[in-house]
């Protein structure tokens, strides 16, 4: 007959186990007293490639986590913790339409212990840890639950078009059709200020993008001017954990650059040949590292990174592109902004104990000659193009050591659109005409520098 703990009804062999955790949890070294630590806040980020669920506390927690089989539950227990009603009221943040999670409860389970309990849609790969104060946020208990068969993003692409990326052509009179309608996940081309600039707001329901693709759709040739399909990773800058910059108005920079991406994605997978595809597309938070990775793993041809970031003096404005520098930044601004770009996953919440040893020495890799050239080739296509509607930060393409331009093997620019800590600029960012300009600008360079620079067969893969 088996046992039960707080509604869990498990065998006596996962009793024993979690016996033994619970005894090595509660030993405090002598002479030590717990400080007692108060749940403040809550947060879920649903998404595809994982869930996370972000608790923050006043103080450190010891804390220990088991999986259950039938149905699967990830179990984690926090020691020396107070029930209340941030966590009584956790379950309501749990969307129906969360990819991973079911359900999400928690309950005193003995004096001084809160047990949480997790109920999954499928079997995952959880991955629990913690983060210590930053920016706005205090202690952070992080719980991801990633699927245990990911979604494959080059799959994807391949199914959605009904495309082989090997061929090294395409027939001049074949247009790559789309096959279905545009996903509920992306992000509808809305934009709303939020008011509270400390944190960012709790995870929305994924919206739709149809608006930004009608409204978008750029007038094409008959015929492709490429020979065979472009491949394009869009970046949305920031997300989730990290609202990146954020305005006097108290715009977010991760809603401007997600709305942007949206527009551009649209215009790029109407040209024939073209298609484009988001590193996230919706409010979740993707580490630097794993946008590279997502880059890769479609094979693209580009990868260009959006952003409307913030300087230390509100009159800065204009447009920026910036490449990868292997000899330092080409000014103190670009220095500061790739900096404060760079520690993006702090403030996200990066698990450097999963860190892939393989990919940090492949973006540590710099024999990248060929790479940066061609980066600078499209980076100065695309600033020519953003000069006709905006005013230049500088008239050239800059140079910094940006962590997320590190593919060796992709053509890289990262975009600053505008600084939203410019009230003129926030406001201008904020308009959904404007970004469609932005986007048609961004575009245009796209596709002059892929005109003069065609793309080479992509190598067959074994």
């Amino acid at each position: 007959m088996p046992d039960s703990i707080y509604g869990l009804r498990i065998g006596r062999r996962e009793l024993i186990r979690f016996a033994g955790a619970s005894l090595l949890l509660l030993v405090t070294p002598r002479g030590h007293t717990a400080v007692k630590s108060e749940i403040v806040a809550v947060r879920v980020w649903p998404a595809a490639d994982y869930t996370r669920v972000t608790i923050e506390h006043s103080a450190p927690v010891k804390f220990s986590h088991f999986t259950i089989g039938s149905p699967d539950r990830l179990v984690v227990d926090l020691e020396n913790i107070d029930f209340n009603s941030i966590l009584q009221g956790m379950g309501n943040k749990i969307s129906p339409n969360d990819p991973n999670i079911k359900l999400l409860r928690a309950g005193q389970f003995k004096p001084g212990i809160v047990r949480l309990v997790m109920e999954l849609k499928n079997q995952v790969k959880p991955q629990v840890f913690v983060l210590t104060p930053i920016g706005h946020y205090g202690y952070r208990l992080v719980l991801d639950v990633y699927p245990l068969e990911p979604p494959d993003p080059l799959l994807q692409l391949i199914k959605k078009n009904n495309l082989l990326l090997d061929e090294d052509t395409l027939p001049e009179e074949t247009v790559p059709q789309e096959n279905a309608p545009p996903s509920p996940t992306q992000p509808q081309d809305q934009v709303q200020a939020q008011s509270q600039v400390q944190a960012p707001p709790p995870a929305q329901p994924q919206a739709q993008v149809q608006q930004a693709q009608a409204q978008a759709r750029p007038e094409t040739s008959a015929r492709p001017v490429i020979k065979r399909l472009v491949t394009i990773m869009l970046d949305p800058g920031h997300g989730g954990e990290d609202p990146g910059a954020v305005g006097r108005r108290g715009s977010y920079e991760k809603n401007i650059t997600l709305a942007l991406a949206a527009r551009l994605k649209a215009k790029i997978d109407a040209e024939p040949n073209m298609r484009a595809v988001l590193t996230r597309d919706s409010d979740y938070f993707v580490p630097l590292q794993m946008r590279v990775q997502k880059a890769r793993q479609i094979r693209a041809d580009l990868f260009i990174s959006i952003h409307a970031d913030a300087f230390i003096r509100p009159e800065a404005k204009g447009s920026s592109v910036f490449i990868l520098s292997e000899k330092g930044a080409s000014s103190s601004a670009a220095r500061y902004l790739a900096q404060k770009e760079n520690e993006a996953d702090l403030i996200g919440g990066v698990n450097l104990g999963a860190a892939d040893p393989m990919l940090a020495r492949t973006l540590l890799d710099l024999s990248q000659t060929v790479t940066i050239s061609d980066s600078l080739k499209v980076g100065k296509a695309v600033l020519s193009e953003i000069g006709n509607i905006n005013h230049l930060h500088k008239g050239h393409v800059e140079h910094a050591g940006f962590a997320v331009l590190k593919a060796p093997d992709i053509p890289s620019i990262l975009i600053e659109t505008a600084f939203i800590s410019n009230p003129d600029e926030e406001k201008r960012l904020n308009n959904a005409a404007y970004r469609n300009e932005m986007a048609t600008a961004i575009f245009s360079g796209i596709r002059k520098y892929f005109i003069k620079n065609p793309p080479q067969p992509k190598p067959k893969q074994t």
